[in-house]
């Protein structure tokens, strides 16, 4: 197969959601809905931490970056998908796919290092908190942060790469609502094993060590505050883990099932579905369940209002 066939496909279809034409309303407004309400919760998120001093710790250092990534992530994929639902024909360029899926890959990335920068930044604050500001310095948290930048471009740049040097030759037509990597390479009448092989080690090292790293971490703080038991003290820490695992769980559950499982065994809904947890949902869940729930995110919005109050 000649690289010049590649130009025959200049455009992708995204037909991932069969919705009916009487429906479409119903759902675009859910979407869009969706889609403001994780805008503007890690808005909120991300101008609180600036604005309030006594948030800039490391915790919320990490959180604020989340908050951008989950802000970034969901702005990759929704736009588009709220666009094809108003058109009779969903369609995507070849060069817009292709960058659609780069950023995509970037921010999901991302999304994982820095649940694993704020798994051990909790561990540290509660397994060594009299040395948690020598630990946690600030030279640490900006290297942890711009090492988790530059791992994820080089990751979503190696991807697209790859792909870019596949041949599509006649059908493009995705069953997705976005250029979802497994999807593209299902269409490719190139050799994807080089692709496939990819995937699978750099899923590994940047998905499944993440997420062993965090459960280990969290492992860890419940070991040590059973050590040293009391009622309030188990209620909060099995409070706290329980709402940050429970994301954790949705997020990476879905990404490591939809990417490092084979393909054949996942149905078009099923995939979308799983998609959808992952790109839509879960950044818009990231806000209440680590932020807008915290009693110091709470005193920060009061803070801050009733400064623009008194001197606005």
């Amino acid at each position: 197969m000649k690289m010049g066939n590649q130009s025959i496909v200049s455009e992708f279809l995204l037909l991932g959601l069969s919705i009916e034409p009487h429906h479409r309303a119903l759902f675009s407004a859910l979407f869009l809905a969706m889609y403001l309400t994780t805008i503007l919760g890690n808005l909120i998120i991300i101008l609180l931490i600036h604005l309030d001093s006594q948030l800039h710790t490391p915790m919320y250092f990490f959180l604020s970056n989340l908050s951008f990534s989950d802000l970034c992530f969901s702005s990759v994929t929704m736009p588009k998908l709220l666009q094809n639902m108003q058109s009779q024909v969903p369609s995507i360029p070849y060069a817009g796919c292709l960058t659609q899926m780069y950023f995509f890959l970037f921010f999901a990335d991302l999304e994982s290092l820095l649940l694993v920068a704020m798994a051990y930044d909790r561990y540290v604050a509660i397994c060594y908190p009299l040395h948690y500001s020598t630990i946690m310095s600030p030279k640490l948290c900006v290297s942890l942060v711009v090492l988790s930048w530059v791992q994820t471009m080089f990751n979503a740049l190696l991807h697209t790469l790859l792909m870019a040097r596949l041949c599509f030759c006649a059908d493009n037509v995705i069953p997705h609502f976005f250029c979802d990597m497994s999807a593209l390479l299902k269409l490719s009448c190139s050799d994807t094993r080089v692709n496939e092989l990819v995937i699978y080690f750099m899923g590994g090292l940047n998905l499944v060590i993440p997420f062993l790293l965090i459960i280990t971490s969290y492992a860890r703080i419940l070991s040590s505050i059973l050590k040293f038991p009391s009622s309030g003290g188990i209620r909060k820490a099995f409070s706290t883990c329980g709402s940050h695992l429970s994301v954790v769980s949705l997020f990476y559950g879905t990404v490591i099932a939809l990417y490092l499982c084979p393909s054949a065994n996942n149905s078009t809904v099923k995939e979308t579905v799983m998609s959808m947890m992952y790109t839509v949902v879960t950044p818009m869940l990231n806000p209440f369940i680590y932020s807008l729930r915290n009693r110091d995110m709470k005193g920060a919005l009061g803070r801050v209002f009733c400064k623009k109050i008194l001197f606005g």
